[in-house]
């Protein structure tokens, strides 16, 4: 008898705890916080401000932590321009911090040229450059991770076919690649998967991943698969016919890079051997070169010689860069 009554008494308490627990998320599901934005979201929608930035359902990007930074650098023109180049390089820094980063190098760089006594003359380029190394690693940084995704497309493509074959629908595929390739051309599927599955229209999450990947080969998908939407047709052997096209313009672009790789690195050399020999000069016996910074004739030699190397440079680029 006590038996059953304990086992009573231990059932009814937990059939409280469950009654208490269903009235809470009941009410938190209609009246909570949650409920209050969904709810402040589809007011704002209703009233037709679809094209206000405050019903956006596109993540926005921070330019800084700091708010008071934020609405500084709201403020810079083109600030947009530097952040998208950031989130293309596929790098974790914000606006805020690459700015801080090209601060630091230029002050770094200034106070070890102020140390081996440079020319102001010298000296201020030197800092200028230092102040641009920041942005020629992100270059590189966006350069990398663009041929990555542009050798990873092709494969992406056939096994959009392939899902499309199997009878999954477009979205679907999208998924597909953004669970089962890697990094970054997966992350970037994701997303586009993610906008649509929100309740973008297929056409502006497409336009977004072709604003994100700057590259020519991804773009010819995007207007390939906007154009088969309008017309119709067979989607699967489009991706099959974009994807060997791609394959081919890889296979010689490799080709190209391989032959014009003597004639690049005797244009780094050409470049970048006069600017070495004057460090190494300065270094060594500073005052060979302090003629051309004090003397009036001297300062013309140094710029026509600056000029003379510039337009050299750009030929040297122009020769050895070839589009395929």
């Amino acid at each position: 008898m006590d038996y059953l009554y304990y086992v009573f008494a231990i059932l009814t308490f937990i059939a409280v705890v469950l009654l208490i627990e269903g009235v809470y998320l009941a009410w938190n599901t209609s009246r909570g916080p949650e409920a209050e934005r969904v709810a402040r979201r589809l007011r704002i929608m209703s009233a037709g401000a679809h094209g206000d930035a405050g019903s956006s359902m596109i993540k926005k990007r921070l330019l800084s932590d700091t708010p008071s930074l934020q609405r500084v650098l709201l403020s810079v023109p083109r600030v947009h321009a530097l952040d998208r180049l950031l989130e293309q390089s596929g790098m974790t820094w914000s606006v805020a911090s690459f700015a801080g980063v090209m601060l630091a190098s230029a002050g770094a760089a200034f106070l070890l040229l102020s140390y081996f006594s440079v020319p102001w003359l010298l000296l201020l380029p030197l800092v200028a450059g230092a102040a641009l190394l920041p942005l020629l690693v992100v270059l590189r940084a966006k350069a990398k991770r663009l041929q990555r995704i542009e050798q990873q497309l092709p494969d992406a493509l056939d096994l959009m076919a392939r899902a499309l074959r199997a009878g999954h629908a477009f979205p679907t595929a999208l998924k597909m690649v953004g669970d089962e390739m890697n990094a970054p051309l997966a992350v970037e599927f994701r997303a586009t998967f993610d906008e649509v599955n929100f309740g973008i229209a297929m056409q502006d999450a497409l336009m977004n991943l072709a604003t994100r990947v700057p590259s020519t080969d991804l773009r010819y998908f995007v207007i390939a698969v906007l154009i088969q939407r309008e017309t119709g047709g067979n989607l699967a052997e489009l991706l099959d016919s974009i994807s060997r096209i791609i394959r081919e313009r890889i296979k010689l672009l490799g080709q190209v890079r391989v032959l014009s790789a003597e004639g690049k690195l005797s244009a780094w050399i050409l470049s970048l051997l006069p600017f070495g020999a004057a460090a190494m000069i300065q270094l060594t016996n500073p005052q060979f070169l302090e003629m051309l910074f004090v003397d009036p004739g001297g300062r013309k030699m140094l710029a026509g010689a600056l000029v003379m190397m510039v337009c050299g440079i750009l030929v040297m680029r122009n020769i050895i860069r070839i589009r395929v």
